[in-house]
């Protein structure tokens, strides 16, 4: 019987060494189709009608896995696995109605739909840490502060900042990214409240409180940071309405998508006064970042950095690797997308 066949869909950049392992193994057979446009890419599906899983990771230039997609994607494909714990470049909804015919040797039973994997719990340190980089640099206007200094302004028109001390950090998904975040937090004297759609049981194991409600979260927060998905429930749903209910000069944090947050409203917040400042990490248009965005020296932005370390990028890859070999052998994924899971 021939080996399951993995399409390596991108660049495998640091675990090229155990990615071969699978073939070296006789687990699965390893290919690289052309990734450099969607055509290319179209191409050599064709010629891979009896591929299982696909590895979707760095320097693919096919435009992601939409809807159209899915429709020449070969039914022999199970299994997506994909690098990074946001996944909105692919059609879960598609995914999951695509018909599968399993092709492979391992013992799990025809099902249709394609399984989605993503790497959630290897970025939350990479990602929590850039938070509260962003958050600190939002309370106390170090980004300002970084600019006057290569300027030669010393403390020219460098008002005083704030203390995170004291304050309250509203977490709006509590997931491994925000406990993260909130154990980094806690150790500063601030206070942690969190949304989620359930509470979370059993209880994290540190001081937090739960708000069922977000505008009632909004309202008692001095700064609100956001980890959800970008979906078509959330997408542009963090605008005019929810800034509203902040508090006047509260802060915002977005280290999530940039698409979650209606950047007009942003703006208008920031240049209002609504908001003191906001610490960005994302942005809905990347690489582009809003001339109005760049200009305003009271908040600090990053150009998508929260998961730019080698140890994030390492665990990511095994965290990929370990879901392939999973559905391999036994026909499951690790880290299955949660849209998938609740089925």
């Amino acid at each position: 019987m021939s080996l399951p066949k993995v399409l390596i869909a991108g660049n495998i950049l640091w675990t090229k060494k155990e990615f071969q392992e699978l073939q070296s193994s006789s687990i699965a057979t390893l290919v690289t189709p052309d990734v450099s446009s969607r055509a290319a890419f179209l191409k050599d599906l064709e010629a891979n009608q009896d591929a299982s899983v696909i590895v979707y990771t760095n320097g693919a230039k096919f435009g992601g896995f939409d809807r159209e997609l899915f429709t020449k994607l070969p039914k022999s494909v199970k299994f997506i696995c994909s690098h990074g714990a946001g996944y909105d470049s692919i059609d879960v909804e598609a995914a999951t109605e695509h018909v599968a015919v399993l092709t492979g040797g391992w013992s799990a039973n025809d099902a249709a739909g394609v399984s989605v994997s993503h790497t959630p719990s290897a970025v939350d340190h990479g990602t929590a840490t850039t938070a509260l980089y962003l958050l600190l640099g939002a309370f106390r206007q170090y980004a300002h502060g970084e600019i006057n200094a290569r300027k030669g302004l010393w403390l020219k028109d460098f008002p005083l900042a704030h203390d995170p001390e004291g304050k309250t950090l509203g977490i709006v998904g509590m997931g491994g990214i925000g406990k993260a975040l909130a154990r980094r937090v806690l150790p500063l004297g601030m206070k942690i409240l969190y949304h989620n759609r359930r509470e979370i049981t059993p209880a994290p194991d540190f001081p937090c409180e739960y708000v069922a409600n977000l505008d009632d979260l909004l309202a008692r927060s001095d700064a609100v940071s956001l980890h959800m998905p970008l979906n078509e429930n959330t997408r542009n749903g963090f605008g005019a309405a929810q800034f509203a209910k902040m508090k006047d000069g509260s802060v915002l944090i977005n280290t999530a998508r940039g698409g979650v947050v209606d950047q007009e409203a942003l703006i208008q917040a920031l240049d209002s006064g609504k908001l003191y400042s906001a610490g960005l990490d994302v942005f809905p248009n990347e690489p582009e970042i809003d001339q109005r965005l760049r200009d305003n020296v009271k908040i600090s932005i990053l150009p998508h950095v929260g998961t730019h370390t080698l140890e994030s990028r390492y665990g990511m890859e095994m965290l990929v690797l370990k879901n392939v070999k999973t559905a391999l052998e036994s026909g499951t994924l690790v880290t299955q997308v949660p849209e998938q899971r609740a089925k």
